[in-house]
């Protein structure tokens, strides 16, 4: 099967990140799979943005702290949003920025029939692991770079499979033909990120992974074409 092609905060080397434009642009430009970060607004909404804290001119605003509703007028999107401009057709990748908004967001996934290919990804194999009692059918994602990995990386992929884990998300530097090979052995899946440039897509292609993230889809889809 080919790699995910997994549009980084959308298609954002061409449209403001993590808004619907530039997702709704990722699918056009031909990504199999749609990548954003989430946190939960006041009132418990998940919402689409990178950080907790969102700049508008001349003002500083707490995500979670704010409603849905008054963060639209900034641009963020609900990740419900996300699913009715979209469809369900692609893989999403969700980073958690707290461990408050992830099952708010499993539970948006289903009910918009998508919990199959939601990928939730963060570094706390705690919170993957109440994640995995929650849902059979969510995709974990253990999303962390080796200098975070006191026990190392082997030994780390080692522990994934048996938690209910389904990949491990590394820096595109970070992988090397071992790790990916040890990755399979055991079951899971490797995922590259930060895949901006055609050599690098390429050397990720020929480690054989199983999905990799850029800023630039249209570059990505051709690299895995």
């Amino acid at each position: 099967m080919k790699p995910v092609a997994f549009a980084h905060r959308g298609a954002s080397a061409y449209a403001p990140e993590n808004t619907l434009e530039a997702f709704v642009l990722a699918l056009r430009l031909g990504a199999t799979g749609l990548e954003s970060d989430v946190w939960l607004a006041a009132g418990g909404v998940p919402v689409l943005v990178h950080d907790r804290t969102i700049r508008p001119p001349g003002r500083r605003i707490d995500v979670t702290r704010t409603t849905a509703v008054d963060l639209a007028r900034w641009g963020v999107p609900t990740l419900a949003e996300l699913y009715a401009t979209c469809g369900t057709g692609f893989e999403l990748s969700l980073d958690l920025e707290h461990p408050e908004v992830a099952l708010p967001a499993l539970r948006v996934a289903e009910a918009a029939g998508a919990a199959t290919r939601l990928w939730a990804c963060h570094d706390d194999l705690g919170l993957l692991a109440e994640l995995r009692a929650a849902s059979t059918e969510l995709r974990l994602v253990c999303s962390t770079r080796p200098r975070r990995i006191p026990e190392g990386v082997d030994a780390r992929i080692d522990r994934l499979a048996p938690l209910g884990v389904d990949a491990l998300n590394m820096h595109w530097r970070d992988w090397t033909t071992e790790r990916v090979e040890r990755c399979h052995d055991v079951g899971i899946a490797a995922f590259g990120w930060d895949a901006q440039e055609s050599a690098v897509m390429e050397r990720l292609l020929g480690l054989e992974v199983d999905a990799i993230y850029s800023d630039f889809p249209d570059r990505l889809v051709a690299a895995i074409g």
